[in-house]
């Protein structure tokens, strides 16, 4: 009996400047009990170290791409169109995942074979989790708990839905998930708590 290939998980990171965040959030990733992910870096030219950092970590399966990019949506559409997954998981690089995250993300997707696996996460003392509620109240978090951390989308979902909008800087994420959830996408929600997400990025 052949075994089943194991869906393959990237986790991606559009970085500028951020040598300060970035120890924390590739100790989270040294320390999943699952390490068979692929860790895709869009960086817009750092000037601040964080290349030299990134480039000296030779004990995860890294890609790094540095380039002039138009800010963060056009640095993760640079990461998930590089990346090998079947699936993706955005982590900003003040974040971090809590151990084990990764082996769960990984067995809600092998169960459910969702288009995305929602869980929760960590903001300050606050529990993220999804509203289940009416959409015009509250917009993408009515279907998911967060994008970043919180959030395992279908990479393919990005054939019939397109990438992130480079229109709104600080959005884009919302318009893909509320897009996304009007196709009548498959959501699986577990209740795991994946991370904890940093209070300093653009989106605080």
């Amino acid at each position: 009996m052949v075994k089943e290939k194991k869906v393959d998980i990237s986790i991606i990171t559009a970085t500028y400047n951020a040598v300060e965040h970035l120890p924390k959030l590739i100790d989270s990733l040294r320390n999943q009990t699952d390490k068979n992910f692929q860790w895709v870096v869009a960086d817009g030219l750092s000037t601040d170290g964080s290349l030299d950092l990134l480039e000296s970590v030779d004990d995860l399966d890294l890609v790094i791409s540095s380039q002039s990019d138009f800010g963060i949506y056009d640095a993760l559409n640079r990461a998930i169109k590089i990346s090998s997954g079947d699936y993706y998981i955005v982590c900003g690089a003040d974040d971090f995942f809590y151990e084990g995250a990764i082996d769960k993300f990984r067995n809600a997707i092998e169960y459910s074979k969702a288009d995305i696996i929602v869980a929760r996460a960590k903001y300050g003392d606050k529990t993220l989790t999804p509203q289940n509620s009416a959409p015009w109240l509250w917009g993408h978090l009515s279907h998911i708990s967060a994008h970043t951390l919180a959030s395992a989308f279908k990479k393919n979902l990005h054939d019939s839905i397109g990438f992130y909008s480079r229109k709104y800087p600080i959005a884009a994420d919302q318009l893909f998930v509320m897009q996304a959830c009007q196709e009548n996408v498959v959501r699986y929600e577990v209740e795991f708590i994946s991370g904890e997400i940093g209070r300093d990025g653009v989106s605080s």
